[in-house]
């Protein structure tokens, strides 16, 4: 797992200025009062075994007629949600669109099959892609790394807050704000996959995100 993180403090000011917006444009505005917080970004990586399979199978045909288009792009779909039923992927888990267009003197048809859903064997995707490899795009997915990567990078960011409250002689506040900024998902090569048995690939995910914590004031009575 990797982590890290950039930190902006803004300590204690008199005065800040507010701009409004009104009839007549922008306004500046003095405003009393002080700004105490302190921002970080970070960023963390987790990797999990591969939960979730996405395929995509595109067909393509151009034919004189709208008719013999239509029944030559339906006996290539039928074929390939056959394999997929034999496979055991059901049939309200795919997805078929149809996209007729005519071009001079022909009709081109494009089809397109997708399936998303959670396996318990993400194996599986190997197997349907290897009888469509020409027209099969695959891609492995992960339900726990997206969500162990960011509550990582939040928990990498708040340590690292602590310490620059710290250096800096505050007392760290509860977070005012926390924001996802980016997040990465992909599966990772290894030698594994040059066996000829059967595994689950393992994905991995990266989160950045973006928190800002109160300064405590140390002036406040408790009650």
């Amino acid at each position: 797992m990797k982590s890290q993180s950039r930190v902006f403090a803004a300590l204690p000011t008199a005065e800040f200025t507010e701009i409004k917006e009104n009839q007549q444009g922008l306004e500046p505005k003095a405003v009393t009062g002080q700004v105490r917080e302190v921002q970080v970004t970070g960023a963390a990586e987790a990797s999990c075994p591969a939960d979730r399979a996405s395929m995509r199978f595109s067909v393509t045909s151009s034919k004189e007629s709208a008719g013999e288009v239509t029944v030559s792009v339906t006996r290539r779909l039928d074929y390939i949600l056959q394999a997929l039923r034999q496979h055991g992927i059901r049939g309200e888990d795919t997805s078929v669109r149809k996209f007729l267009q005519r071009n001079a003197d022909t009709y081109c048809m494009d089809a397109e099959v997708g399936y998303l859903r959670l396996c318990k064997h993400s194996v599986l995707i190997y197997r349907v892609a290897s009888e469509f490899l020409a027209i099969c795009s695959h891609r492995l997915l992960s339900s726990a790394a997206p969500q162990r990567a960011c509550v990582s990078a939040v928990e990498n960011a708040q340590q690292k807050a602590s310490k620059i409250s710290q250096v800096l002689g505050q007392s760290l506040g509860p977070p005012l704000l926390v924001r996802e900024k980016e997040t990465r998902e992909w599966k990772v090569e290894e030698e594994e996959e040059q066996r000829s048995a059967p595994h689950i690939p393992v994905v991995t995910a990266s989160s950045c995100v973006s928190v800002s914590f109160s300064f405590r004031d140390r002036n406040r009575k408790k009650l």
